[in-house]
């Protein structure tokens, strides 16, 4: 063989073997760090359909779920125990990273995994039983002025979580102190609204896209939701904000994926290169409108950027509420 046809062959194995290297994973899952029916589970749905509806995955992507510290059980499980296991997403949410930026994650921090893909988001909002005695989020505001301890408040994590977070600024807002307040953690958005329902909370602190089905259903109300104007959604455009209704808080709710952090470059790169492909089309958009969640498409480096930027900020803000030292 001379010596180009030796280059050409070499070159030909070269490409066969990133090829298998980048070959679509055999046994895909994803973990929702959660208990189900919450916003981790509604994320993981979203991408198992919308994979297979775009022929991005030959079979289905399996969810499984790992509650357990609103993410910090998952966290602790990949970035220990199955580092280079390309096959494994992970949903985060703003929350998670929220308590990165707190050290609830424990030694781990956000360098520690590869950060795939943002694929929308929702904003928080604040829930009530369709019957409850509070109809404006001003009621709930005077309730807790009276006495803060008189309102029993459900959110997804303990103190410093991003449900904490969204009442915790409402009542800095309304000269309250926010340690005052009466909490239950809970799970994730799943068990909010169960607890909510049964009556073992008064206020849920939780997402729009974790309440919506609820609110269909008529057995739960908004108070507000955490945008900067009312939502542009048949469904949605009665909900109030809190600006309008003189809380000037914002909190979007982003959702994605990230893989371990040994996962090889390749198959990093099908994975980013499969999501640049679903994020653009309308059969994704279609399943994301779905369930509502909003437009937020990231993946890559640019990815990466932004959550080490949010998570900056977030320490700020921890910081503010003495949080973190």
């Amino acid at each position: 063989m001379n010596f180009s046809l030796r280059s050409l062959a070499l070159a030909a194995g070269c490409m066969l073997f990133a090829g298998q290297l980048m070959a679509e994973p055999k046994r895909p899952e994803c973990i929702a760090p959660a208990s189900p029916g919450g916003g981790f589970d509604l994320t993981c749905k979203l991408v198992q359909s919308a994979l297979v509806n775009e022929k991005l995955l030959s079979k289905p992507m399996r969810v499984t779920y790992m509650p357990g510290g609103v993410g910090a059980v998952a966290y602790n499980a990949v970035v220990a125990q199955r580092p280079a296991d390309a096959g494994t997403l992970v949903a985060w949410s703003s929350g998670s990273l929220l308590n990165l930026a707190q050290g609830k994650f424990g030694r781990f921090d956000e360098s520690n995994v590869r950060w795939l893909s943002a694929v929308g988001t929702s904003y928080g909002a604040l829930a009530v039983k369709k019957d409850s005695p509070y109809k404006t989020l001003d009621d709930l505001v005077q309730a807790l002025k009276k006495d803060p301890g008189s309102v029993v408040i459900g959110s997804g994590g303990t103190v410093g979580s991003q449900d904490w977070m969204q009442t915790a600024l409402v009542a800095k807002a309304a000269g309250i102190n926010p340690r005052d307040l009466r909490y239950v953690a809970l799970e994730g958005g799943g068990e909010i609204a169960t607890a909510l329902l049964g009556g073992h909370i008064q206020v849920g602190s939780t997402d729009i896209s974790d309440s919506m089905p609820h609110i269909q259903s008529g057995d739960m109300r908004l108070l507000a939701v955490f945008a900067d104007e009312r939502l542009d959604d048949p469904q949605m455009k009665d909900i109030p904000t809190a600006k309008e209704q003189g809380y000037d808080i914002v909190w979007p709710v982003v959702r994605g994926f990230y893989l371990g952090p040994k996962v090889s470059d390749a198959d990093y790169a099908w994975w980013k290169d499969t999501f640049d492909k679903l994020l653009v089309s309308e059969d994704f958009a279609t399943l994301r409108d779905q369930r509502e969640l909003f437009p937020f498409s990231m993946t890559g480096p640019e990815l990466d950027a932004y959550v080490k930027k949010q998570v900056a900020e977030y320490k700020i803000l921890a910081q503010e509420f003495g949080l973190v030292q």
